[in-house]
């Protein structure tokens, strides 16, 4: 791009943002492009950025007190948030919202146990404590896969207090994976090689039997007692598709990609037709990393055959769906350099020139909301391919080209932007971070 087309594109969306100042009325263009949609994906261009975590749920607040949200969906496993929605709601023996988030104890930790996330939960508590008394709570959900033998217990645990002879069955269905030590992994290798048969029969088979008995689990009255049944189906579903993924690691990046977001927008879906049988629409908030919530159609992820959240949202909603990105220009960052060690504080470099963010800094804007819906005129300039950042829970600053940036025309990939140009790491709850701020990274690809 030339460097005067450079400039003037800089200076479109310069006159197009709407610089953030710590002010709660300067999200109001955003709560007007959002009108009356029911889903609203928030981003994130990393799984360990403070000020992410921190607007996500400022806006997902005015999401909820303004416009009648009564649900936030999360990147994280079923029975995992599923403690957190308990204890939000007054239904959990939990004292404090940082025991309501001790199940989120395997890699990342940080991820969701931190301050910011510990802060929206308690938050979160204490506005449904201040609800009348019949009034519909808001809930917290999670949405991903990872918790293939955690939601096996889950399963078993609900039945065993239900129907026993059920519980019985699915022990023994169930066993079949156990052969593994809980090493789901271990099991997809297997599995993909021929050492050893698949379980998806089994897996199946208990699906399609909870689901059978569902109308006979809720014949008691009461509201948490229909929630338990579907906390529990959910859990079974859980393990048929977490099945299928771990069957997929080994054959290919596309398919176990595919097969994850998919299994969250089936959860999405489900969780949405559940709580509108409380007799008002559902309304969502989605929080994931940019890489989920973007339409990939729009991006490299497309080109490749790769499907994510965002797109499949938008294929099934409309403009019922809103999706919100973040970027930033450097910093600091909480993300390890191997899968399963520790986190560190990293230094996040200053974004290569030609990418998004670097476009971004030359405004001079600390802090900007810019929307890309409603003919904005700054839309026809940034839909030429740019590359974009994306930080998981790993960060290698000096592979950074190759592990963290790719293509993407933005504005048909999200429907507003927010740019914060130096962002700081999040602090974790557990205390073990250590930092490498003046040590020389490794290589290894980046997760998300």
């Amino acid at each position: 791009m030339r460097d005067a087309t450079i400039i003037n594109l800089v200076d479109a969306v310069r006159e197009s943002a709407y610089p953030l100042t710590g002010v709660a009325a300067e999200y109001d263009p955003l709560m007007n492009l959002i009108g009356n949609a029911r889903l609203v994906l928030i981003g994130e261009a990393s799984h360990g950025t403070h000020e992410f975590y921190e607007q996500r749920a400022e806006i997902t607040k005015r999401l909820i007190q303004e416009k009648g949200f009564n649900a936030v969906a999360i990147e994280a496993d079923w029975p995992d948030a599923y403690r957190v929605n308990r204890y939000v709601r007054g239904g959990s023996n939990d004292p404090t919202p940082a025991e309501a988030l001790g199940d989120f104890l395997g890699f990342p930790t940080w991820m969701w146990r931190n301050t910011d996330v510990l802060n929206f939960v308690n938050w979160l508590r204490e506005y449904n404590d201040a609800l009348p008394e019949n009034a519909a709570k808001v809930g917290f959900y999670g949405l991903d896969l990872y918790s293939m033998y955690a939601s096996i217990e889950a399963v078993i645990d609900y039945l065993e207090q239900v129907d026993p002879d059920a519980a019985q069955r699915a022990r023994f269905r169930y066993s079949c994976l156990e052969h593994f030590g809980e090493d789901a992994q271990t099991y997809g290798y297997a599995t993909s090689f021929g050492i050893t048969p698949t379980c998806e029969e089994e897996v199946l088979n208990q699906l399609t039997d909870l689901q059978s008995q569902t109308a006979e689990y809720i014949q008691q009255d009461g509201r948490m007692k229909i929630d338990e049944s579907f906390y529990a189906e959910q859990n079974a579903r859980l393990v048929k598709n977490a099945e299928a993924y771990y069957r997929s690691l080994f054959e290919g990046r596309v398919e176990s990609w595919n097969i994850r977001d998919r299994h969250m927008v089936e959860t999405l879906n489900r969780l949405v037709a559940h709580l509108d049988q409380q007799g008002t629409p559902t309304k969502v908030v989605v929080w994931e990393h940019n890489s989920h919530l973007g339409d990939a159609s729009a991006t490299d992820m497309g080109s490749l055959g790769e499907v994510n959240v965002g797109q499949l949202v938008r294929e099934g909603y409309g403009n019922d769906a809103v999706l919100i990105g973040f970027t930033t220009y450097t910093g600091t960052v909480v993300a390890a350099s191997n899968w399963g060690e520790t986190a560190q504080l990293k230094q996040v470099r200053s974004a290569l020139p030609g990418s998004y963010e670097a476009l971004f800094h030359q405004t001079g804007l600390p802090r900007f909301l810019l929307l890309l819906r409603d003919g904005n005129p700054v839309i026809t300039g940034l839909k030429e391919p740019h590359l974009e950042r994306a930080i998981g829970v790993i960060y290698l600053p000096e592979t950074e080209r190759i592990s963290h940036y790719f293509y993407a025309r933005l504005p048909d990939q999200f429907d507003a932007v927010i740019h914060i140009d130096d962002t700081k790491g999040v602090q974790p709850l557990d205390r073990n971070t250590e930092s490498e701020m003046d040590e020389p990274p490794e290589t290894f690809p980046f997760a998300l």
